[in-house]
């Protein structure tokens, strides 16, 4: 439907200066630049809906999550600690996971276990971003294209009109023609921010995970007693007990 009022629009003549024009008109008006621009402001829209419920998905306590696993890999509660990751299923606790299922092994590889799972959720969070980037910056062209093929129509108009051209005509073509121009600038404006606030939020979301993935390594590097609870490596001489001082034996008497 819309596409149909967009031709019935374009192929008649364009409203008189004393006749009301809503915004709508004015739309219409564009010419078939305004296809390409009114199907970029929707996707626009939909990947900043799309994008924003997937970040608050992503998002939660980060804080809480790292201390719980904390206090059950102490604990020695592995199991419990793998199931909390399976419940919570963010990507904090997804990256946790793949270094709590190979506890056991050598700590380089648990380490570049978590660090190749933080690259891929990092990935997964900033997918389709670039779109809403292009968007931001095609859209302002096209509408100065719309607008610079206008002017060469209205021009044409004028020249065809040659001494009998009025002014009118003219001023009706430039301002039609400038419709692109405003049109591309908001879709690009509205893409624009809608892209630096993901990316703000991204960037924390994954400032977050590279904090509870270094926390993660750091517990797995203490060192630990045989009761589960950490303790220093060696005991210090003060701590150890001393032997009780021996009495002397009485002298023997010939």
């Amino acid at each position: 439907m819309p596409f149909f009022f967009f031709f019935q629009a374009t192929s008649g003549a364009a409203p008189a200066a004393n006749d009301p024009v809503s915004l709508l008109d004015i739309l219409l008006q564009g010419g078939w630049v305004m296809v390409p621009l009114l199907l970029l402001s929707g996707a626009a829209l939909y990947l900043f809906v799309e994008r924003l419920m997937a970040v608050r998905r992503a998002e939660g306590d980060p804080e809480a999550a790292t201390g719980r696993i904390r206090r059950d890999v102490r604990a020695g509660r592995i199991e419990e600690a793998l199931q909390f990751c399976r419940e919570e299923d963010t990507p904090i606790t997804r990256i946790l996971r793949q270094g709590l299922e190979r506890l056991g092994r050598p700590i380089s590889e648990i380490q570049d276990a978590v660090q190749a799972a933080g690259k891929h959720e990092a990935f997964a969070l900033e997918k389709r971003t670039d779109l809403l980037a292009s968007i931001a910056s095609v859209a302002p062209l096209l509408g100065f294209f719309g607008t610079v093929m206008g002017m060469i129509e209205a021009f044409r108009q004028v020249q065809t009109l040659q001494s009998n051209a009025d002014p009118s005509v003219l001023a009706g073509g430039i301002w039609e023609a400038l419709v692109t121009t405003a049109t591309g600038l908001a879709v690009g404006i509205f893409a624009l921010l809608a892209y630096n606030y993901l990316l703000g939020r991204i960037k924390r979301l994954i400032n977050d995970m590279e904090r509870s993935a270094t926390a993660f390594i750091d517990l797995l590097q203490e060192p630990v007693a045989p009761g589960g609870n950490a303790a220093p490596a060696e005991a210090t001489s003060r701590d150890t007990p001393s032997s009780p001082p021996r009495e002397h034996e009485p002298a023997r008497t010939r």
